[in-house]
């Protein structure tokens, strides 16, 4: 489960066995939503929130905090997902720690 950032308490990570559409997982405080981000023609379109099975999902506040992230650094997102599930390569977690 490799994580991707670290921002706040925020934890953003892939599951080693992911699936399409280019998703990633999100935990704060015990609490666990995904997020799918959807592209057309290569451009973020819609970043959809749902939940994962068996966890209580974000609140609205921490599913606006995690969205206002994706939306800011969804290139290194779907950078991160290509090079590992593509590129079957290694990544490195990134501890942001400037808000956004």
């Amino acid at each position: 489960m490799p994580k991707i950032f670290e921002y706040f308490g925020f934890i953003f990570y892939f599951y080693s066995n992911e699936h399409e559409p280019i998703h990633v997982h999100v935990t704060h405080g015990g609490k666990e939503s995904i997020f799918d981000l959807i592209l057309m023609d290569g451009e973020l379109t819609e970043i959809k929130m749902r939940k994962k099975f068996g966890a209580e999902p974000l609140s609205e506040k921490e599913k606006h905090t995690a969205v206002a992230f994706i939306q800011k650094y969804h290139v290194n997102i779907i950078e991160k997902w290509i090079k590992f599930f593509v590129l079957k390569q290694s990544i490195r977690s990134t501890n942001i720690k400037k808000k956004i």
